[in-house]
């Protein structure tokens, strides 16, 4: 039984007329009790979130420990994602939901020329009904070696669809576009072979971008960038929340609408008035109506020839010729033509310059933050309003230390607009005000920090010896030294609304790592879980928090890997 102060009569359960969805209950003990009295809601949004807030209750209470439960090796990487812990490239797949990890399924070995090398994992929607039950549960997406891409089944690893790429193009990652309804899958870089430099022909192909709807699985197209279109400088692409992100060599990002290319049709008109026009038939139209073209608007009409960056749409599983001999769409040796070229550069939506570690976009109202490309704002972050590009009232933050690793900054992942700035010794949350008048302007202001444990007399530079002789250190002491607690990762449970936050400090050449679970609204420490294993801190770590279960994955010497889980744990005598 859930200890509280509270008393609550637990009679025979009485038919009781359910709560409206507004209820809320004022502990785990209370909650329960009404469950079992029958007074409960019939929502399920309401339920799961009465739920969480029970199992919050009890993980942040004083005698609830966590405890390793499980420990499994690989010599290969270990991914993590949504109660499921995969190995061996994604082959072996364990349910992290069970007390302890247990098998959900083993795919058959496979070639190293089939072996998986990036998935995405797609939770179902909720929000219409798919043509067969079993695409209604979470599935894989998996990228192969040789150009396949499988959707498996996440709880049985049954393959329920597979799509062959190309043969003519190198495809090696995935990506979301807007999370659980459209990705893509990114091709290498096209290099330039000995041949054709030899013969004078240029490469003007950075790379391909096949982008896919789910829920059903379908293809929106294959889109090719061209240098000779976004510039000779680019280097990168990829694609976010509908915008085409273009990197340039000149530390330079420019933002595209990936709509506008997609949807982009466009009427090319004969001579007009000794003009030629090209234009948008939305504008064609408008200009009609006016009365600034000819008179005789049919013939004109007529004579527009249509343009478009998509030649043809495509639809997997059926017959097309597009840019060669007929072929089945998404079927080997086919794959998926080429059908999304642009002619010309579409509509810079942004554009700016950065020093390192590219943009980032978020916050309420829309900001980015990025680094200026000169020197002298080197280790600070830049604040801006998206709008005008207006640095915001105190937008420029640094932190203040001197560490081997730089600290990062990022928007809050709860969609509260807020951004959080960490560094070895301190987390700070920042928020985005917005001051009264008509010209609004933007100040960030400090929500919270949180501060690590620090013994302040390892930093002072004088120190006396045992015969009373006055030394002074030569070096500046480390804000991340291996003797002082040092942040190393921050991470959100956004079902428990807490910050999870893993500190490191050394006892006995040993690195001690401990997670810290903290209110996401103040930063008020609630509870410390400390892992058993030792953290080295030269080698690679990835740190879970997921409701009940902590993971711990670690990369051990000679290139293995260990994954470490842990679960909460009542202690008998509370």
């Amino acid at each position: 039984m859930v200890s509280t102060s509270s008393s609550v009569c637990l009679d025979r359960p009485t038919p009781h007329m359910r709560p409206l969805a507004r209820t809320r209950h004022r502990n785990a003990c209370a909650a329960l009790a009404l469950r079992w009295r029958g007074i409960t809601s019939n929502d399920f949004g309401t339920l799961l979130g009465s739920n969480l807030r029970i199992l919050k209750s009890i993980i942040l209470q004083e005698g609830t420990g966590f405890a390793k439960v499980w420990m499994k090796s690989s010599k290969s990487l270990i991914s993590y994602e949504s109660g499921r812990i995969y190995f061996e490239n994604y082959r072996c797949c364990y349910s992290s939901l069970t007390p302890q990890p247990q098998l959900l399924y083993e795919l058959p070995k496979q070639s190293k020329a089939e072996k998986i090398e990036d998935s995405l994992l797609c939770q179902c929607p909720l929000d219409h009904v798919l043509p067969q039950a079993s695409e209604q549960k979470p599935s894989l997406l998996a990228l192969t070696a040789n150009n396949w891409l499988y959707c498996l089944s996440a709880d049985n690893g049954e393959t329920l669809h597979k799509v062959y790429l190309s043969s003519r193009f190198k495809f090696r990652s995935l990506g979301w576009d807007i999370s659980q309804e459209t990705f893509y899958v990114k091709s290498i870089q096209h290099k330039q072979t000995v041949q054709a430099r030899q013969a004078g022909v240029e490469n003007n192909i950075l790379m391909h971008l096949a982008i896919f709807k789910v829920f059903p699985l379908d293809v929106v197209g294959m889109l090719e960038i061209n240098k000779k279109v976004f510039g000779k400088s680019t280097v990168d692409v990829l694609l976010s929340q509908g915008v085409l992100a273009v990197s340039h060599s000149s530390k330079c990002v420019k933002l595209y609408s990936f709509e506008y290319i997609v949807e982009k049709v466009w009427y090319s008109m004969p001579k007009c008035n000794g003009h030629v026009m090209d234009m948008n038939v939305g504008i064609c139209v408008i200009l009609l109506a006016c009365g600034h073209l000819p008179s005789q608007p049919v013939a004109i009409l007529a004579a527009i020839f249509l343009f478009q960056f998509r030649t043809r749409e495509l639809v997997l599983g059926e017959q097309c010729d597009l840019y060669g001999p007929r072929g089945t769409v998404g079927e080997a040796p086919y794959g998926i033509p080429v059908n999304i070229q642009i002619k010309e550069c579409p509509p810079v939506l942004f554009e700016v310059s950065y020093f390192d570690n590219g943009i980032q976009i978020g916050g309420h109202p829309w900001h980015y933050i990025h680094t200026p490309n000169h020197k002298r704002h080197r280790g600070t972050h830049h604040i801006c309003s998206i709008r005008d590009g207006t640095l915001a009232k105190n937008g420029v933050q640094e932190m203040d230390c001197d560490s081997l690793e730089a600290d990062w900054i990022f928007f809050h992942p709860d969609d509260s607009g807020r951004i959080i700035h960490a560094g070895p010794s301190t987390i700070k949350v920042l928020n985005i005000k917005t001051e009264a008048g008509i010209d609004a302007h933007y100040e960030v202001v400090p929500d919270f920090s949180i501060s690590a444990t620090r013994d302040n007399s390892l930093y002072s530079q004088v120190t006396v010896t045992s015969s009373g002789r006055t030394v002074k250190r030569r070096f500046q002491q480390l804000d991340d030294d291996p003797g002082q607690e040092t942040f190393k990762m921050v991470k959100y449970e956004d079902e428990l609304d807490l910050l999870a936050i893993v500190d490191v400090s050394h006892t006995e050449d040993e690195g001690q790592a401990n997670v810290r679970l903290h209110d996401n609204k103040n930063g008020a420490l609630m509870k410390r879980i400390s892992l058993k294993e030792p953290w080295d801190v030269t080698y690679c770590h990835e740190v879970h928090f997921d409701r009940d279960t902590v993971i711990h994955i670690e990369q051990q010497r000679n290139n293995n890997f260990c994954c470490h889980v842990y679960k909460i744990n009542r202690r008998k005598n509370v």
